[in-house]
């Protein structure tokens, strides 16, 4: 099996492309930058332009090595056994939630003037809405402390800067935590400025710090090792092109991921269709915790239906 297995399904009425990539390769980045390549040849194959085709981003493959480091690294293990571990999730209930561009644009107004302050995205004000109605709905104790972690790309944290098509992992998860009594009580501006903080101390001295830290002390991710029960993990990124991969049948009519490294919690942050800066959001949770989110009344005033 190749490093990126695709598989083509023929549907009653549609077809139905799958890509799939080990994360050990690369992140997000990586995997979206090679998808839409792959498109931008087929277009170019299609439109018998392939003499003169120039990669919009073409993947860089120069490995970055930290310095008076490598090439090769030697892991604290002697047997394999020691950091593989088989992930069993448990069963999970998977829905979609769409998030016009609209109620975005409302919602991202409403805290930035509740904070007094510009700096807030979008997507943060999103998230501060998915970390708060996911721990509404598990109806922790209040004395406990909850986290939301969300991906960041660190290319451009780099230094010197990594370029914008560097193929591999460079992405760090940044957290916001709270105690549940504290994110459930304060309104949706003070969890938005937690995870703005988050951003704003997200800085390039932070990356390498992180970097030499893991170099001095390596380890192997698991996902029962890096995320906290009970939190909130969103991954992928709504500015990934990737409703602008085409194969000749137009624009693809919906978005979906596999079930792989999957967990209560899990959130994927997908471009709305209809664009504009709309966001769909897939979560994963535990049946209990989807039915209580499904009827959350807050939550379900900016969901689009």
């Amino acid at each position: 099996m190749g490093p990126y297995p695709c598989k083509v399904t023929e549907l009653g009425d549609g077809i139905f492309v799958g890509l799939s990539m080990n994360h050990a390769m690369g992140d997000g980045t990586s995997f979206w930058n090679f998808f839409s390549t792959l498109s931008e040849i087929f277009q170019a194959q299609e439109s018998n332009k392939t003499n003169n085709l120039c990669l919009k981003n073409p993947p860089v493959l120069k490995r970055y090595i930290p310095h008076g480091y490598g090439p090769l690294l030697s892991l604290p293990y002697s047997h394999p056994d020691e950091f593989i571990r088989t992930y069993e999730s448990p069963v999970l209930k998977e829905r979609i939630f769409c998030f016009s561009s609209n109620t975005i644009r409302l919602l991202k107004g409403k805290i930035n003037q509740t904070c007094g302050t510009t700096s807030i995205s979008s997507f943060q004000s999103l998230t501060a809405v998915i970390w708060r109605s996911i721990t509404r709905a598990r109806r922790l104790p209040m004395d406990q402390e909850t986290s939301c972690r969300f991906a960041a790309d660190n290319r451009a944290r780099m230094c010197p800067p990594l370029p914008s098509g560097y193929f591999g992992n460079c992405f760090s998860a940044l957290r916001a935590a709270a105690k549940v009594g504290e994110l459930l009580e304060n309104d949706l501006g003070w969890a938005a400025l937690k995870m703005n903080q988050a951003v704003a101390e997200h800085t390039s001295e932070k990356v390498t710090q992180m970097i030499d830290q893991w170099l001095k002390s390596p380890f192997i991710y698991h996902i029962d090792r890096f995320f906290e029960p009970m939190s909130v993990m969103i991954g992928s990124s709504p500015r990934f092109n990737k409703y602008g991969c085409e194969f000749g049948m137009g624009k693809a009519l919906v978005l979906r991921s596999g079930y792989a490294h999957k967990f209560d919690g899990k959130v994927s942050a997908y471009p709305g269709r209809e664009g504009g800066g709309s966001i769909d959001l897939e979560v994963c949770l535990l049946p209990e915790f989807m039915e209580a989110l499904e009827s959350d009344e807050e939550f379900a005033s900016l969901v689009s239906f």
